[in-house]
């Protein structure tokens, strides 16, 4: 394991890019990442603004950047 690996962990810091998505039981989208964890990426306003969550453009166009994975961090199994 790289030390900037472990910084990145203790700073509670785990980017992983997004592969794809889904949606849970309560048709909220969740992010797929690069890790195996499922991360969700609501449209919720004015707390919580991701409104290219909303279409398919958005979506695909988000594939590839990176969202911070707190399960990564706190070391939790993969969900798929």
């Amino acid at each position: 394991m790289c030390a900037n690996f472990e910084l990145l962990n203790f700073l509670g810091k785990m980017n992983r890019k997004i592969i794809g998505y889904d949606k849970d039981e309560e048709n909220d989208w969740r992010a797929k990442l690069e890790c195996g964890h499922l991360q969700h990426v609501r449209h919720k306003p004015p707390l919580i603004s991701r409104e290219w969550v909303l279409t398919e453009t958005g979506r695909r166009e988000k594939l590839g950047e990176e969202l911070n994975c707190k399960k990564c961090v706190e070391g939790k199994p993969k969900d798929f």
